[in-house]
C-alpha cells in the first residue's frame, strides 16, 4: 500500500540535509548537490500522488489511515509516539508541500549557481520540507509543535542565509532574528494551547481529542480559552495581526526561500493547524468570530501597505499577508474547505510571483526597487508572460484559478450574513489586482530605467520550466473548486467534506442555494478586479502624474503607508526599547554590575588583601629563610623543653 511509504516521504528529506550537510562542501558539485535535495522532496510528491491514488479507490469512510512508527514520550499520563495520519486533509499538504517545494528546490539550482553555500543551502531547504512534513502529517499534537518548531528554527537558517549582508536598516541575521522572536511570542499561545487540550481530554492524539471534543457542549470557555490559545500561535507562524511585522522583513533572504516558506509551506501552517482543529472552534463561536475578523483585517490593512510599496518582493510580502488573511476569514465563517482551497492555489500562484521575481531581480543583477525597472518584457519574455499569469490568478480574473478560491470564500462570508466582512475582503480583492498590475505595469512595460552597464536577459531552464508548470497550476488548478452554480461537482469541497463534517454538523450551516445572488456576486467580485486593472494599467502606464499628484495630494495619508502605519516603530517604542532599557538597567547595571560583578570583585580584592600581607615573608633573601628556619627551630626545642 503506498500510504506506507508515507514515512519515507517524510524522512528523505532530513535523508537529504544529513547528504548534503555531512559531505555537500566535499562534494563540490552544484548538480549533484541540487539533485541529491531535490529528489529527496520529488520522491515524496510520488509516494503523495500514489497515496491519492489509493485514497480514491477507498469508500468515503475509509480513508483515515494511522501509520505508528516508534513510541516517543510516556510519563505523567501521557502516552505518544511518532505516527503520521493520512486523510483527505494531510494528503491535500502532503502533495502541496512536495510539488512545489520540488518545483522550489529545481528552480534553486540555477538561482544560487556560484554561491559558495549551494551546499548549505540545499541542506537547510531539505530540512525544512522535513520539519514541514512532520507538521502536516502528524496525528498528535506534540508530533504536529515538532514541526511547528523545526520549520521556524529552519525560517531562521534561511532567512539569514545570506548574513554577511545588509537588508535596510540592518543585517540579514537582524530579520532572521525578528522572524524566530516574533514566532516564539506565538509559540508561547500555541503551547498554553496543548496544555489545555492535554489537562481538558487526557490524550494529544487528534483521533482521541476531536472524539471526545464532538460530544462537548457549544460555548465552553475551555474551549474558547484553547482556541483562542491556538489562534495566537497561528497569528505568529500565519502572519495575522498583531503578529505579521515578521514577514516582510524574511525577504531578507534568498528568493526560492521567500517562495518557499512565504508562499506555500511555513506561512500555511497556521491556516492548516486551525483547519485540522474545525471541530474545536465549531465549539466556540466566540473564537471563530474572532478568527474572521482578524483575518478580513489583516488582508485589508496588508492591501493598503502594498499598494506603496516599491521593493518587488515586499509587494508580494504584503500580498502574501493579505492572502493568509482570506484564509483565515475563510475558517472564521465556516467555509474551511474553501480555507484550504485558496491554500492551494494560493502556494501556486505566490510560489510563481516569487519565482518570477527572482527571475528579475537576477537578471538585474540583485536590483529590486520597481521604480528602477521596466521595460523587461522583450528581454524576459518567459518571466513576463508566467508572472503575468499569476498576477492575473491572484487578481481573480475567471478562468484562473484565483477567482474560484477567493470567489468561493467571499460567497461563504455573504451567505452567512458576515457583510461587513465581506466589504472588508471586496475592498481587498479591488487593491489586490491594483497593487498587482502595477508590479507588472512597473517591472515589465515602458521605457527600461534601470542603469546603465546591465543587459537583462532570460533565466536558464532550471529557473523557467518551474514558472511554466507553476503558471500552468495557476490557470488550471480552479477546475478543483468549480461550484454547482457553474456546473462544477466543487471536487476540493466533496473531497475534504469527511474531514470537516463533525465541525459542519455542530455549526448547522445551511445550504445556500440562490445561484442568481451568487452570480450577480461573482460578476461584482470580476468587476472589481478589473476595476483595479484597468486602474494600474493608467495609472502606471499612461497617466503617471495622477499617483504623483494623488501621493502629494494626500501626503500625511500617503506617508502613513508607505511606512506601513509605523507599525513596527509603536512596537520598538513600546516593546524593544523599554526591554532593552529595561535590561541594561536592571540585569546589566543593576544586577550584572551592582551585584555579580561586586560580588565576584569583593571576592577578588579580598584574597588579593590576604597575599598582599602574607607575600612579605617572601623576600628572595635565603639569609631571611634560613633566620626563620632557625628560628623555628628554636622555638619547637623551647616547647619540647618545657613539657
Amino acid at each position: 500500500m503506498a500510504s506506507q511509504l508515507v514515512p519515507l516521504a517524510v524522512f528523505l528529506p532530513l535523508l537529504g540535509f544529513l547528504l548534503n550537510g555531512l559531505l555537500g562542501r566535499k562534494i563540490k558539485h552544484e548538480a549533484l548537490i541540487g539533485g541529491i535535495g531535490s529528489a529527496a522532496v520529488g520522491t515524496g510528491f510520488v509516494i503523495g500522488v500514489l497515496t491519492l491514488l489509493e485514497l480514491l479507490r477507498a469508500a468515503p469512510d475509509d480513508r483515515v489511515r494511522i501509520i505508528e512508527l516508534v513510541p516517543w514520550i510516556s510519563a505523567g499520563g501521557l502516552t505518544t509516539g511518532i505516527a503520521y495520519q493520512i486523510d483527505q486533509l494531510s494528503v491535500v499538504m502532503l502533495l502541496i508541500v512536495t510539488g512545489v517545494g520540488f518545483l522550489i528546490h529545481v528552480y534553486a539550482i540555477g538561482y544560487m549557481h556560484g554561491d559558495p553555500g549551494f551546499w548549505r543551502f540545499f541542506a537547510y531547504l531539505n530540512l525544512f520540507i522535513f520539519a514541514m512534513l512532520n507538521l502536516v502529517m502528524a496525528d498528535n499534537f506534540l508530533l504536529l509543535f515538532f514541526g511547528w518548531e523545526g520549520v521556524g528554527l529552519c525560517s531562521y537558517l534561511l532567512i539569514g542565509f545570506w548574513y554577511d549582508r545588509n537588508f535596510e536598516k540592518g543585517t540579514t541575521g537582524d530579520a532572521a532574528k525578528k522572524a524566530f522572536i516574533v514566532n516564539r511570542i506565538g509559540d508561547f499561545g500555541f503551547l498554553i494551547g496543548i496544555f489545555l487540550i492535554f489537562t481538558t481530554f487526557g490524550s494529544l492524539r487528534f483521533q482521541t481529542v476531536f472524539a471526545q471534543a464532538a460530544v462537548f457542549e457549544m460555548g465552553r470557555n475551555v474551549m474558547i480559552a484553547i482556541t483562542l490559545a491556538l489562534f495566537l500561535g497561528a497569528t505568529g507562524k500565519s502572519a495575522q495581526i498583531p503578529l505579521f511585522i515578521w514577514l516582510p522583513d524574511a525577504m531578507a533572504g534568498p528568493t526560492p526561500v521567500s517562495a518557499l516558506i512565504h508562499a506555500a509551506t511555513m506561512v500555511t501552517a497556521g491556516v492548516y493547524m486551525v483547519a485540522r482543529c474545525a471541530i474545536l472552534y465549531a465549539l466556540a463561536p466566540v473564537s471563530l468570530e474572532v478568527v474572521a475578523i482578524v483575518g478580513a483585517a489583516t488582508a485589508l490593512l496588508a492591501a493598503t501597505v502594498g499598494l506603496v510599496q516599491n521593493d518587488i518582493k515586499k509587494v508580494l510580502a504584503y500580498s502574501t499577508v493579505s492572502q493568509l488573511g482570506y484564509m483565515f476569514l475563510a475558517l472564521g465563517v465556516g467555509a474551511f474547505s474553501a480555507g484550504i482551497f485558496h491554500l492551494m492555489t494560493h502556494a501556486f500562484f505566490k510560489a510563481l510571483l516569487f519565482l518570477g521575481a527572482g527571475s528579475v531581480i537576477h537578471a538585474l543583477h540583485n536590483e529590486q526597487d520597481i521604480q528602477n525597472m521596466g521595460g523587461l518584457k522583450a528581454s524576459l519574455p518567459v518571466t513576463y508572460w508566467t508572472f503575468l499569469t499569476g498576477a492575473i490568478a491572484i487578481a481573480g480574473i475567471f478562468p484562473f484559478s484565483g477567482f474560484f478560491s477567493k470567489d468561493e470564500i467571499l460567497w461563504k462570508t455573504f451567505a452567512g450574513g458576515q457583510w461587513g466582512l465581506w466589504l472588508m475582503g471586496l475592498a481587498g480583492a479591488l487593491m489586490t489586482a491594483f497593487y498587482m498590475f502595477r508590479l507588472v505595469t512597473l517591472t515589465f512595460t515602458g521605457e527600461h530605467r534601470w542603469a546603465q552597464g546591465k543587459h537583462p536577459h532570460e533565466s536558464p531552464k532550471t529557473m523557467t520550466i518551474p514558472l511554466i508548470v507553476l503558471a500552468f497550476l495557476s490557470l488550471v488548478g480552479g477546475i478543483l473548486g468549480i461550484p454547482a452554480s457553474l456546473g462544477g461537482s466543487n471536487a476540493i469541497e466533496h473531497w475534504l467534506a469527511p474531514v470537516f463534517q463533525p465541525a459542519y454538523d455542530r455549526m448547522a450551516l445551511g445550504q445556500h442555494q440562490n445561484h442568481a445572488l451568487e452570480y450577480a456576486l461573482m460578476v461584482l467580485s470580476v468587476g472589481v478586479a478589473l476595476s483595479g486593472i484597468f486602474l494600474a494599467r493608467t495609472w502606471y502606464g499612461r497617466r503617471k502624474d495622477i499617483p504623483e499628484s494623488l501621493a502629494a495630494r494626500f501626503a500625511p495619508a500617503y506617508k502613513l503607508i508607505l511606512n506601513k502605519y509605523y507599525v513596527d516603530e509603536a512596537y520598538d517604542a513600546a516593546v524593544v526599547t523599554p526591554i532593552r532599557k529595561g535590561s541594561e538597567r536592571l540585569l546589566w547595571k543593576g544586577l550584572d554590575v551592582g551585584v555579580i560583578d561586586w560580588t565576584v570583585n569583593a571576592v577578588a580584592r579580598l584574597f588579593g588583601a590576604i597575599s598582599r600581607s602574607l607575600r612579605v615573608v617572601q623576600t628572595g633573601l635565603t639569609q631571611n629563610y634560613v633566620l626563620v628556619f632557625v628560628a623555628g627551630v628554636i622555638a619547637m626545642l623551647a616547647w619540647l623543653l618545657a613539657q
